[in-house]
This record gives C-alpha cells, sequence and structure tokens, in this order.
C-alpha cells in the first residue's frame, strides 16, 4: 500500500504528483495465487525430470 502525507493547505494536484512518483519507483507488485505457484512448480518439476531423462 502506498501512503502519501499531505500537510495541510497542499494542493490535490501536488499530493497526486507525488503519489504517481512514488507508484513509479515502486513499480507493480503482482500477486499469484497459491494453486498458481502450485502449477508452475509442478510443471518446473516435470521439465527438470524430462531433462534428467534425456541425459540418461
Amino acid at each position: 500500500m502506498i501512503i502519501v502525507p499531505v500537510k495541510e493547505g497542499e494542493n490535490i494536484e501536488r499530493a497526486l504528483k507525488k503519489f504517481k512518483r512514488k507508484y513509479e519507483k515502486t513499480g507493480r507488485q503482482q500477486f499469484d495465487k497459491p494453486s498458481e505457484l502450485k502449477r508452475l512448480k509442478m510443471e518446473h518439476a516435470v521439465y527438470v525430470q524430462k531433462l534428467q531423462q534425456a541425459e540418461e
């Protein structure tokens, strides 16, 4: 969560500009669902297993 302190009497446009700068600086963080992470982990395990079988 991005928190931008706004001083009393500060212009709203200036506060928005601060928010936009802070947002761009932090970048966007992505949330992955646990089920999606599990699926990706399983796909990776299958890929690694196929590579190991190909070496033998």
